[in-house]
């Protein structure tokens, strides 16, 4: 006997349109921020590594923590490890404590980026989230993401 497929569960109205509205902002507001810094020479995409590696004491992070915490893969994580290698932002190292894995260790080229970066950043999401939502919102926004991401990990991490 065959397998009986279940019926999909679709969107209601109200639904697809929140859905799509999340879809468009989030969108939007990536691009926003991209832009912004790519007129001071740097792709958000970039900027996050190096702000990531920036907040740790010791300036470094396994590749593959960067990874998952960018939510990128890996090979992503490498190819733009090489592209701000060859800007001297960051260099790769040995993991501490495990030769197996690498590290991503911030220069101080790299930090000085950081800190020149970090204002025109700040202000872009103060301008493009922070300020249309009232504190409220914003907190509550705060909430909601977290509680889709924990959902969205939960359910991954049980796929596996």
């Amino acid at each position: 006997m065959g397998r009986e497929t279940p019926e999909p569960q679709w969107l209601d109205a109200e639904e697809q349109h929140t859905w799509r509205q999340c879809l468009h902002a989030s969108r939007l507001l990536e691009a926003v921020l991209d832009r912004k810094l790519v007129a001071h020479g740097l792709q958000l995409s970039y900027y996050e590594i190096i702000a990531i590696l920036s907040e740790h004491p010791d300036r470094r992070l396994r590749m593959s923590t960067i990874a998952d915490q960018v939510v990128q893969s890996r090979s992503w994580v490498t190819h733009a490890a090489g592209r701000l290698e060859s800007r001297g932002w960051v260099r790769r190292e040995f993991s501490v404590g495990d030769r197996r894995g690498v590290d991503l260790v911030l220069t101080e080229a790299g930090y000085a980026e950081v800190v020149r970066i970090a204002p025109i950043h700040a202000r872009s999401v103060h301008e493009n989230l922070v300020n249309p939502l009232s504190r409220e919102d914003f907190r509550a926004l705060g909430r909601i993401m977290a509680v889709v991401g924990r959902a969205i990990q939960n359910a991954e991490s049980q796929s596996l």
